[in-house]
C-alpha cells in the first residue's frame, strides 16, 4: 500500500511539473501577442501591464526548478521521466527568456508610442511576432502530446522567422538611413523584431528538448540558420561621392 501511495505522489508530480512547463509557455504566449498589439496600437497605459506579467514568469521559473530538483534529489528518475525532469529545467529557463524579450518588446513600445512607425513595417513586424506566437503554442502541444514530429516541424519554421527577420532589418535600416529624424523609432524597432527573433530562437530550444524526451536523441545541430543581419548594410553605404 505505501508503494502505491509513492508511486501515486510521484505520479501527481510529474503531472504538476508538465502542467507549470505548459502553464509558462502560455503566459509568454499571450505576453508576446499582447506586446506586439500594444506596439502597433501605441498603448503605453496597456504596455505597463505586459512588463509586469513577467514577475509572475520568473516565479513560474523558481516554481519548477524548485520541483524539478526535489524529484530529482528524492524520486531518482530513469529513462523518460528523468529526460523529462532535466528537459524541464533547461525549458524553464528558456521560457523565462522569452518573457524577458517580451518585457522588453513592452518597454520599447512605450518609448516609441509618441513617434511614428511605419505602416508597412507595423504590418511585417505583427506577421513576425504572430507566426513566433504560432510556434509557442505548437510547441506547447507537441510537449503536451509527446509529439516528436511536430517539434521538428516547429524547428522548420525558424527558419522562415529568421528570413522575415533578415528582411525587416534591411526594411529598417534603409528607411532610417534616407529619414535620419526617424532614427530613434526604428533604432527601437531593430531591437524589436531582434528580440521577436530570440523568442523563436529559443522556441526552437524548447522544440529540442521535447524531442529528445521523447525519442531520447538529440536533433542534429547542422540545421540551417536563415538569419543574415549581421551581414546586411544599406545600400550606398560606405562609397566614395
Amino acid at each position: 500500500m505505501a508503494a502505491s501511495h509513492i508511486v501515486k505522489a510521484y505520479d501527481e508530480e510529474l503531472a504538476d511539473l508538465n502542467r507549470l512547463i505548459v502553464e509558462m509557455g502560455g503566459l509568454v504566449e499571450s505576453q508576446l501577442a499582447s506586446a506586439i498589439e500594444v506596439l502597433i496600437k501605441h498603448m503605453p497605459e496597456e504596455a505597463k501591464a505586459v512588463i509586469k506579467q513577467d514577475k509572475k514568469i520568473d516565479e513560474m521559473e523558481i516554481a519548477i526548478d524548485q520541483l524539478a530538483t526535489r524529484l530529482l534529489a528524492l524520486r531518482q528518475p530513469m529513462g523518460e521521466d528523468l529526460r523529462n525532469i532535466v528537459a524541464a529545467l533547461k525549458m524553464s529557463n528558456n521560457i523565462e527568456r522569452m518573457g524577458d524579450y517580451g518585457k522588453n518588446i513592452a518597454k520599447r513600445a512605450i518609448t516609441i508610442s509618441h513617434l511614428p512607425i511605419l505602416n508597412k513595417t507595423s504590418a511585417s513586424i505583427e506577421r513576425m511576432g504572430e507566426m513566433v506566437r504560432i510556434m509557442i503554442r505548437e510547441t506547447l502541444d507537441a510537449y503536451i502530446r509527446k509529439d516528436k514530429d511536430l517539434a521538428l516541424e516547429v524547428i522548420e519554421k525558424d527558419q522562415q522567422v529568421d528570413q522575415i527577420h533578415t528582411s525587416l532589418f534591411r526594411e529598417i535600416l534603409t528607411y532610417m538611413s534616407a529619414n535620419p529624424d526617424t532614427a530613434t523609432s526604428c533604432t527601437h524597432l531593430l531591437f524589436i523584431v531582434k528580440n521577436i527573433e530570440r523568442i523563436g530562437d529559443h522556441t526552437t530550444n524548447l522544440a529540442e528538448q521535447i524531442y529528445y524526451i521523447v525519442s531520447g536523441e538529440l536533433v542534429n545541430e547542422d540545421r540551417v540558420k536563415e538569419d543574415k543581419s549581421a551581414y546586411v548594410a544599406v545600400e550606398g553605404e560606405g562609397k566614395n561621392n
